[in-house]
C-alpha cells in the first residue's frame, strides 16, 4: 500500500526526524478505506503509515518511534485483530487502538480481556472527520500534546527579561494607590478558543451581580472583538487619546478617563482599533497606565491578543490571576501546553487557570486539564447561538439570557475567582494518573454508550 500523494513532504523514518513533523498514525486499513481517509488526515495535521497486516505493523513500529495511535481494522476474524492488538503493546509498547468492528459482532468481542482504557472503536459507515476528531480526543486522552517548538521558551524569557530594564513611565496615581483592584489577563496563545466571551462575560457577572467596579480593556489590536461584542464599535481607543494628547500639547489622559461606560455598568477600553497606532503604545508605558488603573476599579480585566510580544509579556507581570481558555481539542491543548512552559520558565505558573469552554462537545473536562497540567476553575458548556445573538444585540450573555445554564457556568467562575483571590490561594497542580491495560472492549462499549 502506498503513502497519500501529499505525503512526500512528510519524513518517513526515524533517520529524516530533524524537524517538527505532523503526529504520525499507524493505519491497518484495507486500501479503500486508506485512500478514502488519507488526504483528509494530513491536512489535519497528521501523518498516516499503512500498515497491511501484523507483520507489516511490527516493521513499521520497530521504524518509527514517533506512532501515537493506531487505526486497527477488527472487520476480520478476531485472532487476526488479536495480534494486530499485541502488536500495539508488545515489547512495552503501549499505543492507543482505534478499531474498526462490524456492529453485529461487535458484542462478541472482548480481546481477551486486553483492551485498555485508552482504545476506542467505531464502525461503518465513517469518516475522515469523524476519525480525524477521534484521533484528536484519543491524543488528548493520552496526554500526547507535545510541545512542538521549545525555543520559543528562551526567546520570550529573554524578550521579558530586555522588557523589564526599560524605563518606565510614571503612573497617572501613586504606585500604592494603585494596589486595589485586582487584574485578570485571558490569554491562550491560539485564537478562537473563547477568550472575548470569556472576559465580556466574566466582567459583566462580577459588574451586574457582584456590583463591583470592572474595567474591561481589549489589548488586541489586529483581531479584538471586545467593543463590537458590546455594541461600541466607535469608541475612542487609549491610543488616538495619547496621540491626541501629544500633538496638542496637553497632559496624558489615564485610563480611567478614556474608558466608555457601557449600559450594563462596566468601564470599557480599547488600546487601539488598528496595528498602526500602536507605536505610541509603548509596553512598559502601557503597563504603567494599567496598573495605575487599578486605583478607580475593583477588577481589571485584560483580553489579549494571543501573542508572546513585549506588551503581553509586561502585563504578565501585573497578573493577579491569567485565566487560559481551552476548547477540547488538540490544536488548543497544544498552544496551552506551550504557554504552560512559557509561564514556568517566567516563574508565574501559579497564577494560571483553566476554563475550559464548551466543556461539553465530548472529552472530558478533567482529561483536558490533566493533559495541559493547570488547575480548571470552571467549565463553560456550548450555548448554541446564544453568545452569538447576544453579541448581535450588544450586550453580554448574563444580561440577555440570566437563566441560562451557560450564564450560569460564567456565575459560578466569577464566584470561584473571588473565592480564590480573597484566599491568596494557588490550586495545585494536577497529578497524572497511571494508564493501564484493564478492561475490556465490551466494557469500553458500555462507557460509550451509557
Amino acid at each position: 500500500m502506498e503513502l497519500c500523494q501529499t505525503q512526500d513532504t512528510i519524513p518517513g523514518s526515524k533517520e529524516g526526524h530533524d524537524q517538527v513533523s505532523p503526529t504520525a498514525v499507524a493505519l491497518v486499513l484495507p486500501k479503500a478505506d486508506f485512500v478514502a481517509v488519507c488526504d483528509d488526515l494530513v491536512a489535519a495535521g497528521y501523518e498516516p503509515l499503512p500498515a497491511e497486516n501484523a507483520d507489516d505493523l511490527e516493521r513499521l513500529l520497530d521504524s518509527r518511534d514517533d506512532i501515537r495511535v493506531a487505526i486497527v481494522n477488527g472487520e476480520g476474524e478476531i485472532d487476526q485483530t488479536l495480534e494486530l492488538y499485541g502488536v500495539l503493546h508488545d515489547r512495552g509498547r503501549k499505543i492507543p487502538a482505534l478499531i474498526l468492528v462490524s456492529p453485529l459482532t461487535f458484542g462478541r468481542m472482548s480481546l481477551g480481556g486486553r483492551s485498555d482504557s485508552t482504545d476506542e472503536y467505531f464502525s461503518r459507515p465513517f469518516t475522515a472527520q469523524s476519525l480525524r476528531f477521534r484521533i484528536d480526543a484519543m491524543l488528548i486522552r493520552s496526554g500526547e500534546v507535545p510541545v512542538e517548538e521549545p525555543v520559543v521558551v528562551e526567546e520570550i524569557v529573554a524578550a521579558h527579561a530586555t522588557a523589564a530594564t526599560a524605563p518606565v513611565t510614571p503612573p497617572a496615581q501613586p504606585l500604592e494607590e494603585a494596589q486595589r483592584g485586582r487584574l485578570v489577563v485571558v490569554f491562550n496563545p491560539k485564537g478562537g478558543v473563547g477568550k472575548t466571551t470569556v472576559s465580556v462575560n466574566l466582567g459583566a457577572a462580577l459588574q451586574v451581580r457582584k456590583h463591583l467596579r470592572v474595567l474591561l480593556i481589549d489589548c488586541d489590536a489586529v483581531t479584538g472583538h471586545v467593543a463590537p461584542s458590546l455594541g461600541m464599535p466607535q469608541l475612542r481607543t487609549l491610543a488616538e487619546a495619547w496621540l491626541w494628547d501629544h500633538q496638542n500639547g496637553k497632559e496624558e489622559e489615564t485610563i480611567a478617563h478614556v474608558a466608555v461606560p457601557h449600559s450594563v455598568g462596566l468601564d470599557v477600553l480599547v488600546l487601539a482599533g488598528t496595528p498602526f497606532h500602536t507605536e505610541v503604545l509603548e509596553p512598559a508605558r502601557v503597563a504603567a497606565a494599567i496598573a495605575a488603573s487599578r486605583a478607580f476599579y475593583d477588577f481589571v480585566i485584560l483580553d489579549l491578543h494571543p501573542d508572546f510580544g513585549p506588551l503581553n509579556l509586561a502585563i504578565f507581570d501585573l497578573a493577579d490571576r491569567i485565566i487560559v481558555p481551552v476548547t477540547p481539542d488538540v490544536p488548543c491543548i497544544r498552544a496551552a501546553v506551550q504557554f504552560r512552559e512559557v509561564a514556568t520558565a517566567l516563574e508565574m505558573r501559579d497564577r494560571l487557570v483553566l476554563v475550559i469552554n464548551r466543556a461539553n462537545s465530548g472529552i472530558a473536562p478533567s482529561k483536558v486539564e490533566r493533559t495541559v497540567g493547570i488547575p480548571a476553575l470552571a467549565k463553560i458548556r456550548s450555548a448554541g447561538k446564544l453568545f452569538y445573538q447576544a453579541s448581535d444585540a450588544g450586550v453580554p450573555a448574563v444580561e440577555r439570557a440570566p437563566g441560562a445554564k451557560a450564564v450560569g457556568d460564567i456565575n459560578r467562575l466569577a464566584d470561584r475567582l473571588l473565592a480564590a483571590l480573597d484566599a491568596g490561594e494557588h490550586v495545585g497542580l494536577v497529578q497524572q494518573r497511571r494508564g493501564g491495560i484493564a478492561g475490556s472492549l465490551r466494557a469500553l462499549f458500555g462507557r460509550f454508550t451509557d
